[in-house]
């Protein structure tokens, strides 16, 4: 479980060992992968003129083309800037960790890797905390103290909720990046009272005007129970508290077939939103594993 930090002193150094941290892990590959998956993505216009012979025909302008009686092209340049928005949740259920790690110091820590490859490759970082609303905005920036203060807010900036829902936060984040953005939503997934479908939603309208990817942050202990007896399990988002027999193999059993129906029933509603999904465990190394994620997404470009 996380342990909140007692001053700003000691948020600082947190902030500062997930840092050091991060940047050991960005390699040369890692940014590689990043500028390969999206740069160039966005451009600019520049130009209309003529037609000569060699231009491409796709970049044919029929409108201008049909008005003038000649054919015109239109000439762009290429946007090499790009903003990386990180859009974490913070609601109850990313205080849990069966591991060395909460679930949000997990997402720090990914959220680190990948800021440090944006910063390298000379992009702007935004940051979006969420819960069962929009908790704390920060518009796009570049520089390491910029980066510091990201990381710094994910580790503890306080949620007002301990709830999760995704339609309200993701709508203000598609007001809030005007620009076309890489979008990384991390997240355990859990849709909340509003339902997978809200959460489809919510996805597949911000990603019709962003590029988004999700990281779907998993512990194994919220599928499986240990056999320790009689537990009182506290419900980290409604507060609800109940008492279970964890040495029952049978209770244990249908613990863990609930969990596997929630998961397959996340998993399928990522799909349906058409976003690509990183499932990343809780004993993974992170920039490996987005390193070859970003690998996969340039391949089906």
């Amino acid at each position: 479980m996380e342990t909140p930090a007692t001053s700003p002193q000691e948020i600082l150094r947190r902030a500062r060992r997930v840092e050091l941290v991060a940047s050991r892990l960005v390699s040369d590959a890692m940014v590689g992968a990043y500028l390969s998956r999206f740069k160039g993505r966005g451009t600019d216009f520049e130009e209309l003129r003529e037609y000569v012979p060699g231009d491409d025909v796709r970049t044919l302008d029929w409108n201008v083309t049909a008005r003038t009686g000649k054919p015109f092209v239109r000439l762009h340049r290429e946007e090499r800037e790009l903003s990386l928005v990180l859009a974490v949740d913070i609601s109850g259920s990313s205080r849990f960790g069966s591991g060395e790690l909460s679930t949000r110091e997990r997402a720090a820590e990914v959220a680190a890797i990948l800021a440090l490859s944006a910063l390298k490759a000379g992009d702007k970082v935004g940051l979006l905390l969420f819960s069962d609303r929009a908790e704390h905005w920060v518009p796009p920036r570049k520089g390491r103290r910029h980066a510091l203060r990201v990381i710094r807010d994910i580790l503890e900036r306080p949620a007002a909720s301990a709830r999760t829902a995704f339609a309200a936060p993701l709508r203000r984040l598609a007001r809030a990046a005007r620009r076309r953005a890489a979008v990384f939503v991390l997240s355990d997934f859990h849709p909340g009272p509003e339902g997978a479908e809200a959460m489809v939603a919510a996805l597949g309208q911000l990603n019709a005007r962003h590029d988004v990817a999700c990281v779907h942050l998993l512990d194994s202990r919220t599928r499986a129970l240990p056999d320790a007896g009689l537990l009182a399990l506290e419900d980290a988002e409604t507060g609800e508290i109940a008492e279970v027999d964890t040495g029952s193999a049978s209770v244990r059993a249908a613990y863990a077939a609930r969990a596997a129906r929630r998961l397959a029933e996340t998993e399928t509603a990522l799909a349906r939103a058409s976003v690509d999904t990183l499932r990343l465990e809780e004993t993974a190394r992170p920039a490996p594993a987005l390193a070859r994620f970003f690998e996969r997404r340039r391949r089906r470009r």
